[in-house]
C-alpha cells in the first residue's frame, strides 16, 4: 500500500485515532477493509516521486529524504498507537507470529535510491525496509554506483525490489544478486504491454534468481489494452500466467492500493481480495498453491535474503561507505602530518 496519500490525512486525524482508521472516507485501506478483504500481512511504502530525475542535484535529494523519513516515522507511529491491529515485522520469522495472533503483519518499502539520497550509510540505518529499488524505468541498464548498492543490500539482509525499473536493469540485477529478487507490485508484460510490466525473458530469470513476482491490480497493468474496465479475472489471468511459466512458487500478490484512483472491477479495495482468491479456486488451484501466492512464497524469498546475508558475514566483503568531502585544507594536512611525524620520532628515541 502507498503511504504517502494517507500520510497526510491520517497525521490530520486525532493522531490516528481508532475510530479514524477503522473507517476512512478516502482511498482503498482501512483497519475495517483490510479485515473484511482477510490481510494478514501488508507492505507499507513510502513513497516519494524522484524530483531530480536521476540528477546529481544535492538539494532535491535531501528534501526527498526528509519526506521519506517523516512517512516512515508517522507509520512506526501508527503501529504503535494500533498494537491490536498492526505488527511492525523486519524478520521474515516474525511474520507469521504476528499473524496468527490476529493482527497485520506490517512490512515497510522504499521506492528508489533517491529517497535515500542515494546513500549507503542511510541504506543501512533504514535496514528494516523491504526494499530500495535500483533505477528508474528510463531504458538504462543497472549503474556502477547500482551494482554496489545490490552487493550492500544483499550483505545487510535487504530485499531488492524491481518493480519500476527498466528491463535491463532487472536483467543486470537479476544476474548480480545473490539473493532472491522481488517485484513487489508488477505484472506480466506478454498479457499487458506496459513498461512496468514484467517480461517473459525477465520471469524466466526470476524462476533462476529465485525470485517473487507479486501481481499489481492497477488496471493499467492488467487490462487487455482494448480500453475496457479489467476485472478479477484480468488479475487472475497475471497469476496463471507466471504460475504456468515458471512455477506458481514464484508469485504473490501486490495489489498497490493507494497508488491507483481505482481498481478493477470486483476489486475496488482491499475488502475485495477473497474475490481474487475465489477466482482463482474457481481456475482449479489447490490449497498448497494458494497458500504460497497468498504469502508463503514472500515469506521464504525473505528468509533467504537473510540467510544470504548471514553466508556473507564470512566473506571478505567490504562494507560499502558513502564518499566523505576533505576535512583538512592541504595546509593543514601538511601541519598534522608533520607533527604526527615528530610523535613517532620521539617515540622511536625513548
Amino acid at each position: 500500500m502507498d503511504a504517502p496519500w494517507l500520510a497526510p490525512w491520517l497525521a490530520r486525524i486525532d493522531h490516528a485515532s481508532e475510530g479514524a482508521i477503522k473507517d476512512m472516507p478516502i482511498g482503498q485501506t482501512d483497519v475495517r477493509r483490510l479485515r473484511e478483504g482477510q490481510v494478514g500481512c501488508q507492505f507499507w511504502s513510502a513513497f516519494v516521486p524522484d524530483p531530480d530525475q536521476g540528477g546529481a542535484g544535492t538539494e532535491p535529494q535531501l528534501e526527498t529524504l526528509r519526506a521519506t523519513l517523516q512517512q516512515i516515522d508517522l507509520l512506526h507511529a501508527l503501529f504503535e498507537r494500533h498494537p491490536a491491529n498492526f505488527g511492525f515485522v523486519d524478520r521474515a520469522d516474525d511474520i507469521l507470529p504476528v499473524f496468527r495472533s490476529g493482527r497485520i503483519a506490517s512490512l515497510l518499502g522504499i521506492e528508489g535510491l533517491h529517497q535515500i539520497a542515494k546513500s549507503a550509510s542511510i541504506l543501512r540505518m533504514n535496514i528494516y525496509c523491504e526494499s530500495a529499488n535500483a533505477e528508474a524505468s528510463a531504458g538504462k541498464g543497472l549503474s556502477d554506483e547500482g551494482r554496489a548498492m545490490i552487493t550492500e543490500m544483499n550483505r545487510i539482509g535487504m530485499m531488492v525490489d524491481l518493480s519500476h525499473t527498466s528491463p535491463q536493469t532487472q536483467l543486470d540485477v537479476l544476474a548480480l544478486s545473490r539473493a532472491p529478487v522481488l517485484f513487489s507490485h508488477s505484472s506480466c508484460f506478454s498479457l499487458c504491454n506496459h513498461r512496468r510490466n514484467v517480461t517473459d525473458e525477465a520471469l524466466d530469470k526470476v524462476a533462476e534468481n529465485g525470485g517473487i513476482i507479486m501481481i499489481c491490480f492497477l488496471p493499467s497493468l492488467v487490462g487487455a489494452g482494448d480500453g475496457s474496465k479489467p476485472t478479477v479475472g484480468h488479475i487472475a489471468d497475471h497469476v496463471e500466467h507466471v504460475g504456468r511459466r515458471i512455477g506458481y512458487d514464484h508469485v504473490g500478490i501486490g495489489s498497490d492500493f493507494e497508488g491507483m484512483l481505482e481498481g478493477p472491477e470486483g476489486m475496488e479495495d482491499v475488502s475485495q481480495h477473497p474475490q481474487l482468491v475465489a477466482e482463482l479456486i474457481r481456475r482449479g488451484r489447490g490449497e498448497k498453491e494458494l497458500a504460497g501466492i497468498l504469502g508463503l512464497n514472500l515469506i521464504r524469498v525473505l528468509m533467504r535474503a537473510e540467510e544470504t546475508a548471514r553466508e556473507m558475514e564470512s566473506e571478505d566483503i567490504e562494507i560499502l561507505f558513502d564518499e566523505h568531502p576533505e576535512v583538512w585544507t592541504k595546509e593543514q594536512k601538511t601541519i598534522l602530518s608533520e607533527a604526527g611525524r615528530m610523535r613517532q620520532a620521539q617515540r622511536s628515541r625513548t
